[in-house]
């Protein structure tokens, strides 16, 4: 396998700045070199260009029904986020997204997915990232990145973000603690796979991650994994813009990108977001997500 790096340093979907700082962070700690041990290849493709939030006003981009901060900026990194990524899939190659905020899902899971080809997604959060212009608590768009590669957000009457090649159906999200009230009601009306933190507890992260990966390769034609450090317990990973208490340990965690590791013929990109350097302690959250991003490329004890 081949994978090109692909850095975007956005905090505009986010309240916290500094999960800009999120890719440099990831290759400071060593994530090439990991892949290369485990004879991957890795090409690094460098930065995709992100405006400073300081030098636009959020509320310029205010929507006549409901809120969604920066979605005109937002909305040309994801263009340019998606050429990059759609590239790499051309040449034969893994594109491995470094964030940045969650938002730049929507321009990963555009470039990975294809005209004539489903795509499944298994999306590791502790938050549902299912909101709306109209339902959001804080105008945030990397609360709505899941619900806006559905459809189901739309930003000022434009749902430029939905991904045709994604059905809900195939779209798993585990390991949710944190739901707000109006993406709950979103979620139960969709046909998005939802497990919780208490699913985890009460079967385990393996069997949870399986299913999961079953739920978005079940028919079709290539897999998209992205993961949000704030997964995990803050106590594991505690350099992410929003933690939640409760999430999974570093065992749970690495067996769940083993189980990715299983279905590495099907990966068509991946992706690691929200870290945030300046809330971390010595970069150990940048380090955990290498280690992950091993585990998921295939990485074992034995």
């Amino acid at each position: 396998m081949d994978t090109r790096i692909l850095g975007v340093p956005m905090d505009l979907g986010a309240d916290r700045r500094g999960v800009d700082m999120g890719p440099s962070a990831i290759r400071y700690a060593g994530l090439a070199d990991q892949l290369t041990a485990l004879g991957v290849g890795c090409a690094d493709g460098g930065d995709i260009s992100v405006p400073r939030p300081e030098e636009r006003d959020p509320d310029a981009t205010q929507l006549d029904s409901g809120r969604a901060k920066f979605h005109r900026e937002t909305r040309a990194v994801c263009a340019d986020v998606s050429t990059v990524v759609s590239s790499a899939v051309t040449d034969g190659e893994t594109p491995l997204v470094l964030g940045g905020d969650h938002s730049i899902a929507m321009g990963t899971v555009a470039g990975a997915a294809s005209d004539d080809e489903s795509l499944g997604i298994v999306w590791f959060d502790a938050h549902g990232d299912f909101n709306t212009p109209e339902t959001t608590p804080t105008g945030n768009i990397h609360g709505m990145a899941l619900a806006a590669i559905l459809g189901t957000a739309s930003f000022g009457g434009s749902a430029w973000a939905h991904t045709p090649a994604v059905s809900a159906e195939n779209v798993a999200l585990v390991g949710a603690r944190d739901i707000d009230d109006g993406e709950r009601d979103l979620l139960r009306d969709s046909d998005v796979t939802v497990y919780t933190m208490s699913d985890i507890d009460a079967r385990g992260a393996p069997e949870i991650a399986r299913e999961a990966l079953s739920v978005a390769t079940d028919g079709t034609d290539g897999l998209h994994v992205s993961l949000d450090l704030d997964w995990l317990d803050p106590a594991e990973a505690p350099g992410v813009g929003t933690p939640v208490r409760g999430g999974v340990s570093y065992r749970e965690a690495h067996s769940a990108m083993e189980a990715v590791a299983e279905h590495r013929d099907q990966l068509r990109s991946f992706e690691l977001v929200e870290v945030n350097p300046i809330l971390d302690d010595h970069n150990r959250t940048a380090e955990l997500a290498c280690e992950l991003a091993a585990s998921a490329f295939g990485k074992r004890v034995f």
